[in-house]
C-alpha cells in the first residue's frame, strides 16, 4: 500500500497570499531557526525545506564582484543621463544578467544593494560615482526608474529586489563612522529624506541600508527615521539591511553603547532586519541575539518583526514558487540572458547619453579629415571602480578614435614620466621577464585575465642591475603614484611583502599599487601606501620592510630601519623622459589635440577616501599646459567620478563623462566625431574654486547655501548645464492652475542641422517666501529627440504639494500663498522661458509657544550650534557647538494674552541658557545647580518671564549643555 502524500503546508501554497503564507512559515520556525536568518549568511531550514540565503549583492551599474559581466557607466554618469526611460532598461538589463548568472552560481545573490539614492551635495565625496545628482527630485526619478527596471514588471514576482543606500545625510568618507551629520527638520524633510520617499513611494524598493555615519548625534542604525519615517511611506514589508560591519561599530568604534548586546537590540528595535557583520560567520551576530533575549533586551517578537519582513522579501523573489516564478533561469537558458548584443549595445547607448559637453567655440565635432593627437593619463585606460563587474569588452578613448578615424590620421601619447630609479650601490630597479606579455593580459574580447593581480605571487620580484628597467611614473596627485613596468603591469605589493610587475590596474579594498616618494638626503625614499612602509633592497629581492612605518623622512642622511637588514633604500629618482615632452612632441603636429584627464577610481577620492581639492592633479596639468602651449586646439576631455575645477575660459572645448564601462571609449569617440550630438547634463554643481565649497561636514544645505539651490556664488558649470550640436528655441508658455494641479506647457524646436536630444528642465521659484526657499529647484525634466526643424510640446502636471516647504512652526508642509515663478530652459541658470502663477494656500501662522511649547530643534536659524540626540532612542535636543557659545532664532512666537515663566529641558554638565524676545536685553537666565547624571539625564529649568503677543524668541546657549524644549506659563 502507498503511503498518502503528505498535504502541501500552507506556505508553499501559491493560491495564498504572501501575508498568510508568511505567517505559515513563521509558526513552523523555531526561536533558533529565526534568530539565524538575522545574520547576512541565513542558513538553511532542511527540516522544512529551506534554502540558505544571503542579503546583498552589488549591482551599481552592472552586477559587481561575481565574475564578467556587463559594466555600464558609473551611477553619476548614469544620473548624467537625465533620462528614465534608458535607466529602467539599464535596471532590466542587470537583472536579467544576476538571474543568468545565478543559474550558474549560486553566490550571486537576487536582494541587490543598490541604489546608491544619497545626494551629492557635496562634491569632494570620495563616493560621488555612486551617487546621481544634488538634486532629490533628480535623484529620486533617476532611482525610481533603476529599481523598476531591476524589480520587472511582473505583478508578483520580483526579478531582484533592490535596497537603496545610504540611510541617511550619508555624504562624507572622513571618519564615516564616528562623524554626525546635524540636519535641521526642514534640510531632513526638503532635501535628505526626499529622495529616499519618493522612491519608495514609487513602489519598486525593496528596502534600505542604513549609513554607517551618525544624524544628530545619533548612529543611522538606530534611527527612529526607520519605523517613523521610512516604514509609513509604504505599505509593502521592507527590508533593513545593516551596512558591512556597522552594527560592531555601534560599541566598537562609535562607542554609543556599552555592549554588542545592547547595541543589537537597539538596532533591530530600530528596525535593522539583515546584519551585516564579521563576514560569513553568523555565529556573534547570533550570540548578541541570544544574549539580548536572555536580558530581557529583546523579545521574540521582536525578532519574528525582522525575520517576517525578510521572507516577505523571499517570496516576492520567487524561492518558495520555482514553477511559478516568470523570471527563473536555468543553467541552460542562462546565456540568453547575459552578455547579449542588447545588453552590449544598452551600454554604448548609455556611455553616449552620459557625455556632457561643457563648453564648445566651434572646435567639435572634430572635421572628417583632421589629425588628431590623443593625450593624457586615461587616454588608453578603461577604469574600473570598486563597484564594477569584471570586463567582457572594453574599449578606450585612444582605441574608439583608431576605430572612428584610422590609426594612420590619430597620434598618443599617454604622458607619463619615464623614470629609473637608482639605488646607493648605483644599480638600479630591475623587473625581470616573465611569461606573460602585454597581449596575454587581455583575451580576445577584451576580458581582464583573473591571474594577472596585485596578489599574485608566482611572478619574480623586483631586483637590480646595472641598467635598470625604464618605468613609467604617474603622480595622482597629494603625492601619491603608480609605477608601471614597461609591459604594462603595475608594481604591486604581495602579502609576501615583495615588489612585483603583477597588477592589470590599481585597484582592491586596500589598494596595493601605489606610493610615496619622499625627499631624504640628495635622494628618495620610496613608501608603500598600502602597508605604511619603505621598500628596501635585499638580497632575495625587493620588499618592504617587515614592519612600519619605518623610518621618519627628512633632509638628513641618516637612515633608521626596524633592523639592520631592512633599511629603506634611498633611491636617485633619474627622469629619461617627461611626460610633458612626449605630449608637445605629438601635438605640435596635429590638427587638433584631445586631452583626456581625470581620475583613478581607486586613487585619491574613493570609498573610505575623500578628496581634498577640485583641481586636477598636478602631473595632468603640466599635460595640459604642454598641449595648449603647442596646439591652441585643445580639447580637455574630463573621465572622472567627479567635478574638477579647470581653467575653461582658456579651452576651446571641454567635456565631461564619468567613466564610461565597457564602451567608453567607443561612446566618446562617437561624440566627438559628431555622430552622436552630446546630450548629458550636469547632475551636480561645478564650483569654480575650493573657496566656493561649505566644510566637508556641514549637512545644512540652506544655512550653508549650499548646491544650486541655495549657492549664490558664480559656478563654473551649473546644474543642469550642457551643449549639443544643434541649437534648440523654446516658445509659447502657457500655465494653468486648477485641480490641485499647476499645468505648464510650451514648445521646444530644434533649430540646428542636426538630430539631437534636449532635456528640457523645469523649475520654480518663491517669489515672496517667509522663509528661506531656493533660489530655483527642480519639478520637472524630460529628455526628447527631435530631427532638424522639428516642434515639440511638452507639458507637465505639477502636484501643488511640489511647491510646499517644512515648516518648522507647525511641524508640518505647508504651501505658502503668493506668487511663483514657473522657468523653463536648458539648465538652471540658461532659463529660456518664465511665467509666474499666484497659489492659494495656507498663510502663515505664528507659533503657539503658549499652549505647545518649543521644541528646540525647531529653530529657523542658528548659529555656533549643532543638533544631538535627546535620547539613544529617539528625539533631538540642541547643543553649543564644542562646549562653546551658539544663538537659536526662533520668528513669530505666539505668548497669547501673556506668559509669567519659562522653563527649560536641559541635560549636561555646564552651562547656561539665556532668553531674550526680539532684538532685546536677555530676560532670563537659567543654568543647572549640578550637571545631570548623563548626556540624557534631563531636568527642567524655571525662571520668570513676562511676555505677550507675537515675537521672535531668541536663545543663547553656552557650555555643553544639551536644549530639548521650551516651556511657557502663566
Amino acid at each position: 500500500m502507498t503511503a498518502p502524500t503528505p498535504p502541501t503546508p500552507p506556505f508553499r501554497d501559491p493560491r495564498l497570499p504572501f501575508a498568510k503564507r508568511v505567517d505559515d512559515l513563521m509558526s513552523r520556525l523555531t526561536l533558533d531557526e529565526k534568530t539565524g536568518f538575522l545574520h547576512q549568511f541565513g542558513p538553511a531550514v532542511e527540516r522544512l525545506g529551506i534554502a540558505a540565503f544571503r542579503t546583498g549583492q552589488e549591482a551599481l551599474h552592472g552586477v559587481a564582484w561575481m565574475g564578467p559581466a556587463t559594466v555600464f557607466p558609473q551611477a553619476v554618469g548614469i544620473g548624467a543621463t537625465w533620462n528614465e526611460d534608458l535607466v529602467r532598461r539599464v535596471g532590466e538589463a542587470v537583472s536579467r544578467e544576476a538571474r543568468a548568472m545565478r543559474a550558474r552560481d549560486d553566490r550571486v545573490g537576487l536582494n541587490v544593494w543598490s541604489p546608491t539614492v544619497n545626494l551629492l551635495r557635496h562634491p569632494l565625496w570620495g563616493r560621488n560615482e555612486e551617487g546621481y545628482s544634488e538634486d532629490p527630485r533628480l535623484t529620486s526619478a533617476i532611482a525610481t526608474a533603476y529599481t523598476r527596471g531591476l524589480r520587472g514588471e511582473h505583478p508578483t514576482y520580483w526579478r531582484t529586489a533592490p535596497v537603496l543606500k545610504h540611510w541617511l545625510a550619508h555624504n562624507n568618507e572622513t571618519d564615516r563612522d564616528t562623524s554626525s551629520a546635524s540636519v535641521r527638520p526642514r534640510v531632513l524633510n526638503e532635501y535628505d529624506l526626499r529622495a529616499f520617499r519618493e522612491t519608495v513611494q514609487a513602489g519598486a524598493v525593496a528596502g534600505v541600508m542604513p549609513a554607517y555615519n551618525l544624524v544628530n548625534g545619533r548612529p543611522n542604525h538606530v534611527s527612529p527615521y526607520l519605523n517613523r519615517q521610512l516604514r509609513a511611506w509604504t505599505e509593502d514589508d521592507l527590508l533593513v539591511c545593516s551596512d558591512a560591519g556597522a552594527p560592531s561599530n555601534l560599541v566598537d568604534s562609535e562607542h554609543y553603547f556599552d555592549t554588542h548586546e545592547e547595541a543589537t537590540a537597539a538596532a533591530l528595535r530600530a528596525g535593522v532586519d539583515s546584519f551585516t557583520d564579521h563576514g560569513t560567520d553568523s555565529s556573534r551576530i547570533v550570540a548578541r541575539v541570544r544574549g539580548a533575549l536572555d536580558q530581557g533586551l529583546l523579545t521574540e517578537a521582536d525578532v519574528d518583526a525582522a525575520v517576517r519582513r525578510q521572507l516577505s522579501v523571499r517570496f516576492r523573489l520567487g524561492e518558495f514558487d520555482p514553477e511559478h516564478d516568470p523570471h527563473a533561469v536555468t543553467a541552460e537558458t542562462a546565456a540568453a540572458g547575459f552578455d547579449t548584443p542588447e545588453h552590449r549595445a544598452l551600454a554604448l547607448e548609455t556611455a553616449e547619453q552620459a557625455v556632457v559637453l561643457l563648453k564648445n567655440d566651434g572646435v567639435l565635432p572634430l572635421a572628417p579629415g583632421a589629425r588628431v593627437a590623443v593625450v593624457g593619463l586615461l587616454a588608453d585606460e578603461c577604469k574600473l571602480d570598486w563597484y564594477s563587474g569584471t570586463l567582457i569588452h572594453r574599449s578606450t578613448p585612444l582605441e574608439g578614435l583608431y576605430e572612428r578615424f584610422g590609426a594612420e590620421r590619430v597620434s598618443f601619447a599617454e604622458g607619463v614620466d619615464r623614470v629609473r630609479l637608482k639605488t646607493a650601490a648605483g644599480t638600479f630597479l630591475h623587473v625581470l621577464p616573465s611569461d606573460d606579455s602585454p597581449g596575454d593580459a587581455r583575451g580576445t574580447e577584451g576580458a581582464l585575465d583573473p591571474a594577472l593581480l596585485a596578489g599574485r605571487t608566482d611572478l619574480p620580484p623586483l631586483t637590480t642591475d646595472a641598467t635598470g628597467t625604464e618605468l613609467a611614473l604617474v603622480d595622482w596627485g597629494e603625492g601619491v603614484l603608480t609605477l608601471r613596468a614597461p609591459d604594462g603591469r603595475y608594481l604591486s605589493v604581495a602579502e609576501d611583502g615583495y615588489l612585483r610587475a603583477s597588477a592589470d590596474q590599481p585597484g582592491g579594498w586596500v589598494v596595493q599599487e601605489t606610493f610615496r616618494l619622499e625627499p631624504h638626503g640628495n635622494g628618495h625614499l620610496l613608501r608603500h601606501t598600502g602597508t605604511g612602509r619603505h621598500v628596501h633592497v635585499a638580497a632575495d629581492g625587493v620588499k618592504v620592510a617587515a614592519s612600519g612605518p619605518s623610518v621618519e623622512t627628512s633632509s638628513a642622511p641618516s637612515v633608521e630601519a626596524t633592523s639592520e637588514h631592512e633599511a629603506p633604500e634611498v633611491f636617485e629618482l633619474v627622469v629619461t623622459e617627461r611626460g610633458e615632452d612626449a605630449v608637445t612632441r605629438v601635438a605640435a603636429e596635429a590638427d587638433v589635440v584631445v586631452v583626456v584627464a581625470g581620475n583613478d577610481p581607486h586613487i585619491n577620492g574613493r570609498e573610505t577616501e575623500d578628496r581634498t581639492t577640485l583641481r586636477l592633479p598636478d602631473h595632468q596639468e603640466r599635460l595640459l599646459r604642454a598641449a595648449r602651449a603647442a596646439n591652441p586646439s585643445t580639447v580637455l576631455t574630463l573621465v572622472s567620478a567627479y567635478p574638477y575645477a579647470v581653467d575653461a575660459e582658456v579651452l576651446p572645448a571641454v567635456l565631461w563623462t564619468a567613466h564610461g564601462g565597457q564602451a567608453a571609449g567607443t561612446a566618446l569617440a562617437r561624440v566627438l566625431a559628431g555622430d552622436v550630438s552630446p546630450a548629458g547634463r550636469l547632475p551636480q554643481t561645478w564650483y569654480a574654486d575650493d573657496a566656493d565649497l561649505p566644510d566637508l561636514l556641514d549637512y545644512d544645505v540652506i544655512g550653508g547655501r549650499q548646491t544650486y539651490l541655495y549657492f549664490e556664488g558664480t559656478p563654473l558649470f551649473p546644474f543642469g548645464h550642457g551643449l549639443s550640436y544643434a541649437s534648440f528655441s523654446y516658445a509659447d508658455l502657457a500655465t494653468r492652475v486648477a485641480g490641485g494641479e499647476v499645468s505648464v506647457s510650451f514648445t521646444v524646436t530644434n533649430t540646428g542641422a542636426v538630430t539631437a536630444d534636449e532635456v528640457v528642465q523645469l523649475y520654480a521659484r518663491a517669489e515672496a517666501p517667509s522663509v528661506p526657499r531656493p533660489r530655483r529647484e527642480l519639478l520637472a525634466h524630460r529628455r526628447i529627440t527631435l530631427p532638424p526643424g522639428a516642434t515639440a510640446r511638452l507639458a507637465f502636471e505639477l502636484p501643488l504639494s511640489a511647491f510646499a516647504f517644512w515648516d518648522v512652526a507647525h511641524d508640518r508642509w505647508r504651501l505658502e500663498p503668493g506668487p511663483y515663478a514657473l522657468l523653463a530652459g536648458a539648465s538652471s541658470e540658461d532659463v529660456r522661458l518664465s511665467a509666474t502663477v499666484t497659489l492659494d494656500g495656507e498663510p502663515a501662522a505664528p507659533r503657539p509657544v503658549r499652549e505647545r511649547g518649543l521644541a528646540a530643534v525647531d529653530f529657523d536659524d542658528q548659529s555656533g550650534t549643532e543638533i544631538v540626540d535627546r535620547t539613544r532612542a529617539t528625539g533631538d535636543a540642541v547643543t553649543p557647538v564644542a562646549g562653546g557659545a551658539g544663538q537659536l532664532l526662533y520668528r513669530d512666537c505666539d505668548f497669547g494674552p501673556g506668559v509669567t515663566g519659562v522653563t527649560v529641558t536641559v541635560a549636561g554638565s555646564e552651562g547656561t541658557v539665556e532668553i531674550a524676545l526680539d532684538g532685546g536685553p536677555v530676560l532670563a537666565v537659567l543654568s543647572p545647580d549640578a550637571p545631570t547624571p548623563g548626556p540624557y539625564d534631563y531636568v527642567e529649568l524655571g525662571a520668570a518671564l513676562t511676555a505677550e503677543g507675537v515675537h521672535d524668541l531668541r536663545i543663547g546657549l553656552r557650555g555643553s549643555l544639551r536644549l530639548a524644549h521650551v516651556g511657557f506659563s502663566g
